[in-house]
């Protein structure tokens, strides 16, 4: 017998799958509750307005995807190799369960005042501060603008993977495999370290 959900769970899950495919203006309480077959008193209780619905929503899928990014870049040591720094990076991304989150990250993507306010300010911040740091420490001649500059591109190249990996085969003619997601993360590594370390 399949355990009942919670009810803050099937709100969370069933605002994180409209909000997806219809966008945060367009997705109404009303569709959530009914959607997730729950009252609106519920939505109320647990979230109280549909702004902190969305907050939750997104804090959900990236604070745990911070805490090991911040704990695997710790567990590399105080001169970790930019190898290091970017596993850190990536890994967590890489190894979570995002399928279900891939329609909401592209319509954060898609909207990137919205992103800068919800996402970046609130959640991403202070964990690009701490890479940040650790990339001028690993590139002391590199200017700290052009770190950031190939840490934004870093980050560009994770999204595409993300959100492409599964037409990969199809566009490729089957030549890229994308199934082994170690060794697709190893790839984006290699990849991304040449152009930090490029002058």
């Amino acid at each position: 017998m399949t355990p009942r959900l919670d009810t803050k769970v099937k709100i969370l899950d069933s605002a994180e799958k409209l909000f997806g495919m219809n966008g945060f203006e367009s997705t109404s309480l009303r569709d959530i509750t009914t959607h997730a077959d729950v009252n609106l008193a519920a939505v109320n209780y647990h979230f109280q307005s549909k702004d902190s619905l969305i907050e939750a929503v997104i804090a959900r899928r990236i604070e745990p995807i911070n805490a090991c990014r911040l704990s695997l870049l710790e567990e590399a040591g105080p001169d970790p190799t930019v190898e290091q720094i970017l596993e850190a990076f990536l890994r967590p991304v890489f190894e979570a369960n995002m399928e279900r989150a891939i329609p909401l990250m592209g319509r954060l993507l898609s909207n990137p005042a919205f992103f800068v306010d919800r996402m970046w300010e609130k959640h991403l911040a202070p964990v690009g501060q701490r890479f940040m740091e650790a990339l001028s420490k690993a590139f002391p001649d590199h200017p700290r603008a052009e770190l950031g500059l190939r840490l934004y591109f870093s980050v560009g190249v994770m999204t595409h993977v993300l959100l492409w990996g599964p037409v990969f085969p199809r566009i490729t003619g089957g030549m890229v495999d994308v199934s082994d997601r170690q060794a697709l993360l190893q790839r984006t590594i290699t990849f991304l370290a040449a152009g930090f370390r490029a002058t």
